[in-house]
């Protein structure tokens, strides 16, 4: 289970239709809905200055969230879309869906590297490149994972982690189907700087 979801304030918006929706807006609010569950729509009201800071941190629509509003159960959610003014490109609607606990959802979930002293690579004065720091899964809304744990004892300068390496929790697959790359190990710029004077004094031999 993911460690923490964050919270995502909102508040029941009196009244429906567009006329309600314009007036919100006039109120400095950026009205919203949600929908699913088994349960009817809501209709939503949030502050702009509130979601506009959350949708400039990133991920809105690849995490979950923790939907607060005064006078009801907490629900878990997950935004589907966000609608946005076309000149100013700032947003005047949002849609989320509440998610059961059976509910399969596509969320970026954290990679973790541990036994980096248990790494002969590094030990050598290699750097570890980080080539996705978060790995997009297909998860159980009711089973997220709160990280990924990539190990990296007995890795050398020159290896390669990719995602066919790291035994992922039951359940949980890759969103992306190809065997790509998470991480590798560099050699220190010293050594590759002296392999390539190694490689063109060869090539000067033998040319001589």
């Amino acid at each position: 289970m993911a460690g923490e979801i964050q919270d995502l304030i909102a508040e029941v918006r009196t009244g429906s239709g567009k006329g309600a929706a314009r007036q919100a807006r006039r109120d400095g609010k950026v009205p919203g809905v949600v929908y699913g569950g088994g349960v009817d729509p809501l209709n939503i009201n949030f502050d702009f200055n509130y979601l506009l800071k959350k949708l400039r941190e990133g991920r809105f629509l690849s995490q979950l969230w923790n939907l607060k509003i005064e006078g009801q159960d907490d629900v878990r959610v997950i935004a589907r879309a966000v609608q946005r003014d076309v000149v100013k490109d700032m947003p005047t609607h949002v849609d989320l869906m509440r998610l059961r606990r059976t509910s399969r959802i596509n969320l970026f979930v954290h990679v973790e590297f541990v036994n980096h002293a248990a790494a002969p690579g590094l030990k050598r004065g290699g750097t570890l490149v980080v080539v996705r720091p978060e790995i997009e899964l297909n998860v159980l809304a009711g089973d997220i994972p709160e990280k990924i744990t990539v190990d990296l004892t007995g890795l050398n300068i020159g290896d390669v982690i990719h995602i066919n390496d790291i035994t992922l929790p039951e359940g949980t697959k890759a969103t992306i189907q190809r065997n790509f790359v998470i991480a590798n190990i560099a050699a220190p710029s010293g050594l590759r700087a002296s392999e390539g004077e190694e490689g063109e004094d060869a090539k000067g031999e033998g040319e001589a």
